[in-house]
């Protein structure tokens, strides 16, 4: 085993001994399994077999019970059935076992309650001890060579540099029995975590000298705020993260008042946080393989593009295409570079990247296709270069790309990849030995550009400056606080006078309940205005009909209350028209387990519609909103189309840094906020409608 420091998991996942409850001779039994693993891991504890059928097993003495052991193990592993488990369970307690693994469903037919898994749950909690799972297929502790899994598996060899904790056991498995390309130092299936939660699994991994990167397979966070630490302690020390995140369906909207609680749901919390901390997220598990194969090999990348090198002019407009789809900047090269190209290439052959080398073949043929990579990476702008060539037959990788691979990255000093634009397969030895050697042989383009895509996302993130949001004066936050703890809901005037108040520049706005006091009002503003119902009993206007727009005169004026007071009540808002501009949002929503999550991005019916938003954990700085409004599908809106003046970018992301400090500030005391729209013209930016829900903290103590 490997000396490292200790950390509270040590009972758990690098245990001196191990007991096999239910070890068996009975072929592909989880008792066989759990035995035989340890031993083909080449575990040097002490293995400690328990069945009171067997006098020995796999040359091990066997041992009727746990009591009847000659010590204390540090870890026990459970391979009975469900109804065996709590009265052994109680054993283990009873002599002091540390730690345990589950892999049972914890479920059984004409159960009592409480539950089986609520009772196990609770004696482990009491009981203080260390457990994995249930519902889980174990772990691979490959470094130390403590296999604790009672299911097959390939060979692992130490030590690895990829960990991969994952809620689902098929999401461990599938990814660590699949190729062996991805060398796996540790690997967690944590079930349902009745005991030792994910967040507790990646501080063990990231203590570890060998883990390059980390896959995380995640259906929900159990323990928000020790995920949150976790994620905050692999930013800290450089560490990426890969994560596939099921359950995108946002189940909150139906509990909703805002257009941006509506919006700003379970899968958008994670999009904030995986944002925040640097986390890749990916769709599924190809990408989530290639791209830790990726991270492992190539992190930290250096600055510019992405160089390939082809065969084929087809598959070199395709990588064009697909590259754009997935936002991965291929490298402008320079003159000299392509001076020097030209020297090499066919002349029918142009001088650009993506290259295509092809040339009319002969015994110099592969030499070409060498120098033509090495002077491809060499330019400046390239942080790493790919050979986008195809298997041979039977999946097979021609020794000759591997050498002018092996070529390139010497005159160069930057990292490649070969890559075949169809599917291949893992099972050639050179594939296995090159890409071990750090020259991955990976499969498929889109998978490989989405690898490519977080390396130079996570470069681009390690390199961002520190945060600076705006302050304000708790004398400012304190009374909206109080209002917001009672679970009031403040209507448009007062929202809007909250975020005045927060330095957010509001529209001016009058309130009225009378024809009189509604033309008065109007004295002290300028037409054209817009006339709105101030109906507590409508938070959404529009859908009502409760708001009149482009009103050019008194008169006007006046058979417009009429007939808006006559149906939706005599309360009234009276405020100047906005002429030009585009609509944009800026919202917030309380989510459960990680607090408020902002978002920001164009509003009206681009909100409703379109969606075209992006989230963030308050608060942030005017930077950082900018850095996501440029991530946005409509961006260049803004900008200015068909002759229309630029929008005041600037200082809607002021806005949005002030606004993401009310959040924070406001805390937990703040359910919902809706300002939809801000009206962002050349000059200014205008909140002109605005939606508060206050959460009542009093009944939540």
């Amino acid at each position: 085993m490997h000396n490292c420091s200790g950390h509270r998991l040590d009972p758990l996942l690098r245990p001196r001994s191990v007991a096999v409850v239910g070890a068996s001779l009975r072929p592909d039994s989880m008792g066989e399994w759990s035995l035989r693993n340890l031993q083909r891991g080449g575990y040097a504890g002490t293995i400690y077999p328990i069945n009171p059928r067997y006098q020995r097993l796999f040359d091990l003495t066997c041992y009727p019970g746990i009591a009847a052991l000659p010590e204390v193990p540090d870890l026990v592993i459970f391979a009975v059935a469900d109804n065996r488990v709590e009265a052994l369970l109680d054993d283990a307690i009873a002599v002091g076992v540390p730690a345990v693994l589950l892999m049972s469903t914890l479920s059984m037919e004409h159960d009592r309650e409480p539950l089986l898994k609520t009772r196990v749950q609770h004696k482990i909690r009491q009981a203080g001890m260390l457990a994995c799972g249930a519902n889980g297929m174990g772990f691979y502790n490959v470094r130390d060579c403590v296999w604790a899994c009672g299911f097959d598996s390939r060979m692992h060899q130490p030590p690895g540099n990829v960990s991969l904790i994952s809620h689902s056991g098929s999401g461990m498995s599938g990814i660590i029995d699949s190729d062996e390309r991805l060398r796996i130092n540790i690997a967690v299936s944590t079930g349902n975590e009745i005991g030792i939660t994910m967040d507790e699994y990646l501080d063990f991994v990231l203590d570890l000298p060998e883990t390059k990167v980390v896959g995380l397979f995640v259906e929900t966070a159990r323990n928000p705020a020790g995920f949150q630490a976790a994620l905050e302690k692999a930013q800290r020390k450089g560490i990426p993260l890969v994560a596939v995140k099921v359950g995108r369906t946002a189940r909150s909207a139906q509990l909703t008042v805002s257009h941006s609680g509506a919006m700003a749901g379970d899968d958008a919390t994670y999009a904030a946080l995986f944002d925040s901390y640097g986390v890749t997220r990916v769709r599924d598990m190809d990408e989530l393989a290639t791209t830790l194969i990726l991270m492992a090999e190539f992190n930290p990348l250096g600055p510019g593009g992405l160089v390939t090198l082809h065969d084929s002019g087809g598959e070199r407009q395709l990588m064009v295409d697909l590259a754009e789809e997935a936002g991965v900047p291929l490298t402008e090269i320079n003159s000299r570079t392509a001076a020097a190209l030209a020297e090499v290439l066919d002349p029918s052959l142009p001088p650009v990247n993506p290259l295509d080398a092809w040339s009319r073949g002969g015994e110099g043929a592969a030499g070409n296709m060498a120098r033509c990579l090495s002077i491809l990476m060499q330019d400046p702008q390239a942080a790493l270069g790919a050979v986008m060539h195809d298997r041979a037959p039977e999946g097979k990788v021609y020794t000759s790309y591997i050498d002018y691979m092996r070529r390139a990255h010497a005159d160069s000093g930057k990292p490649v990849a070969l890559v075949a634009a169809r599917q291949g397969t893992g099972c050639d030895p050179q594939a296995v030995v090159a890409t071990h050697a750090g020259l991955p042989v990976l499969d498929g383009i889109p998978a490989f550009l989405r690898g490519v895509r977080a390396l130079f996302d996570y470069r681009d993130f390690l390199a961002r400056e520190p945060m600076r949001p705006p302050v304000v004066a708790d004398q400012v936050a304190r009374p909206w606080r109080e209002r917001l703890a009672i679970g009031a809901t403040l209507d448009e005037a007062d929202s809007l006078a909250m975020l005045r108040e927060f330095g957010i520049p509001v529209n001016d706005t009058c309130n009225a309940n009378s024809e009189e006091e509604l033309v008065d009002a109007a004295r002290e503003l300028s037409f054209p205005l817009v006339l709105k119902t101030a109906s507590p009993d409508m938070p959404h206007k529009t859908e009502h009909g409760g708001v009149v727009l482009n009103i050019a005169t008194e008169q006007s004026l006046r058979e417009a209350y009429r007939a808006l007071s006559g149906r939706l009540g005599p309360q009234v808002l009276l405020a100047p028209m906005i002429r030009g501009g585009i609509e944009m949002i800026l919202g917030a929503r309380r989510d459960p387990q990680f607090g408020p999550v902002v978002l920001l991005g164009f509003g009206g019916i681009y909100a409703e519609v379109l969606r075209d938003v992006a989230f963030c954990l308050p608060p942030f700085d005017a930077a950082e909103a900018r850095r996501r409004i440029d991530s946005l599908r409509l961006r260049t809106l803004l900008d200015g189309q068909r002759g229309q003046a630029p929008c005041a970018i600037d200082a809607f992301c002021d806005s949005a840094a002030r606004f993401s400090v009310m959040v924070h500030t406001l805390g937990d005391t703040l359910q919902e906020i809706d300002i939809n729209p801000v009206i962002v013209n050349r000059e200014r930016c205008l909140a002109v409608d605005a939606l508060a829900v206050g959460r009542n903290t009093h009944e939540q103590r």
